[in-house]
């Protein structure tokens, strides 16, 4: 079986060769490598969970499924991500017609957590690690999510025009973002020591690029260190880094090609968390 579906002892060929079947389609039509261990989690989850040969699949069993998860407090969020699994594999590719009238839980809006520019110093102060203090610096300054900012490589730095090329980013889409002047030093001086295709944060050994695993725990250890005590991700920089050009003044449009949002309204949460919009409003206390 592939990498990425760990069966359990008992699984059965129908089971297995349904999923065999599923990822080969995934990829095929290239989804991304993140998407392809979801959809087939949730699947081989499901199948777990109903017990049954996926042609013998009916609409209530879908209904059974997304209840238990909902039961055990996943976020609607998660919620649609089995759907949209689920719908995928027995409607997209068995044909099944049953999907059309089970619905997409209603979105959760959460706003952005966003750290502060001194506390952004703090977690750089506190980073000792070159690396790792240079991964935190090119996240929060281009706004990167980390699944790009971990395969960037060194052809993608524009040190003259001081732009970072993102490929394949998020949608199967290219676009263009911002390169601090203060990164260009040390990147200079890896461009002396790395090849042109060599990824710019390198794995274990030197192989592959830095996982999001490992990317993580930087971030993790940094926030630790720097006793920040809102609850940060890595996407948090992303956060920050769109939410501070908005203070400044940057074109909310402007800040959504940097972003790479197809559209606008999901660059507007940013709005929500300005600064600029409160600092003027005196507390009533």
């Amino acid at each position: 079986m592939n990498e990425y579906y760990h069966k359990r002892k008992n699984a059965t060929m129908t089971e297995m060769d349904s999923l065999n079947r599923l990822e080969r389609e995934l990829k095929i039509r290239g989804f991304s490598l993140k998407t392809v261990k979801s959809y087939l989690m949730y699947n081989r989850l499901f199948l777990e969970f109903i017990k049954k040969s996926p042609k013998a699949i009916t609409n209530d069993d879908i209904r059974q499924y997304l209840l238990s998860l909902k039961n055990k407090n996943c976020a609607n969020s998660t919620l649609n991500v089995a759907l949209n699994a689920l719908k995928f594999y027995y409607r997209g590719i068995l044909k099944r017609k049953f999907f059309f009238d089970i619905k997409s839980a209603k979105k959760t809006n959460y706003l952005p957590t966003v750290l502060s520019k001194e506390e952004v110093k703090r977690m750089l102060e506190m980073t000792t690690n070159p690396k790792h203090n240079f991964f935190i610096a090119l996240m929060y300054s281009s706004g990167l999510r980390v699944s790009e900012a971990v395969k960037i490589r060194m052809c993608d730095f524009d040190l003259d025009r001081k732009i970072i090329t993102v490929r394949q980013g998020k949608g199967a889409k290219d676009r263009c973002t911002l390169l601090s002047e203060k990164l260009i030093p040390t990147l200079k001086k890896q461009l002396t020591l790395k090849k042109s295709n060599d990824y710019l944060f390198t794995g274990a050994g030197g192989n592959g690029h830095l996982t999001v695993e490992s990317a993580e725990k930087i971030i993790r250890k940094a926030v630790e260190s720097a006793n920040i005590v809102k609850k940060v991700s890595c996407h948090s920089l992303r956060h920050s880094f769109a939410t501070h050009l908005l203070e400044s003044g940057t074109s909310i449009r402007y800040i959504q090609e940097l972003l790479g949002h197809a559209r606008l309204e999901t660059t507007q949460i940013y709005t929500k968390v300005a600064n600029n919009n409160l600092q003027n409003i005196q507390s009533p206390l």
